[in-house]
C-alpha cells in the first residue's frame, strides 16, 4: 500500500506490473465512483511518469470483486484482461480475496487464478464486437 492524494481524496494504492504498470485501488462501491474523474488524475499523475492503467475494485466476498478500469490513453473501457489479472493479484496479495476469483466487469465476467508459480490465467467469454474487410 502506497497513499496518494488527489484533490480531496487520499487513496491507498497497490501498484502491480502485469507487463504494463496498474495501479489497483479498493474503494466501497464501484456503481456510483466517478472513474472519469479521477482516473485521468490518476493515470497521469506525477509518480506514474509513463503512466498507468486505474482498476477501482470492490470486494463482494472473498471469490467475487467488482471492477471498473481506467485504461491509459483510451480511458474507461468495459473490459481489461491484464487490469482483471492485476485486480486479482493485488486482492490475494492483501489477502482480501482466495487466489481463484470471478471479476465482475460491465462487459461481462472473468475468472481468474493466480497460481503459486506467479502465473495468472484468465477464462472469460469471447464475442465478435466488429468485422471489417480491407483492401490493400
Amino acid at each position: 500500500d502506497f497513499p496518494l492524494k488527489i484533490e480531496d481524496m487520499e487513496f491507498n494504492i497497490t501498484c502491480v506490473s502485469m507487463g504494463n504498470p496498474h495501479t489497483v485501488i479498493f474503494i466501497d462501491n464501484t456503481d456510483d465512483f466517478a472513474v472519469s474523474y479521477y482516473g485521468p488524475l490518476i493515470e497521469n499523475h506525477e509518480l506514474f511518469p509513463g503512466k498507468t492503467n486505474v482498476e477501482f475494485v470492490q470486494i463482494i466476498n472473498r471469490d467475487e470483486i467488482k471492477m471498473r478500469v481506467w485504461e491509459r490513453g483510451a480511458g474507461e473501457t468495459p473490459a481489461c484482461g491484464t487490469g482483471a489479472s492485476a485486480a486479482a493479484v493485488a486482492s490475494a496479495l492483501k489477502e482480501l480475496t482466495r487466489r481463484e476469483v470471478t471479476v465482475h466487469l460491465s462487459g461481462g465476467d472473468l475468472f481468474l487464478k493466480w497460481d503459486s508459480d506467479g502465473h495468472v490465467f484468465m477464462t472469460g467469454p469471447a464475442v465478435t464486437v466488429f468485422e471489417g474487410k480491407i483492401d490493400i
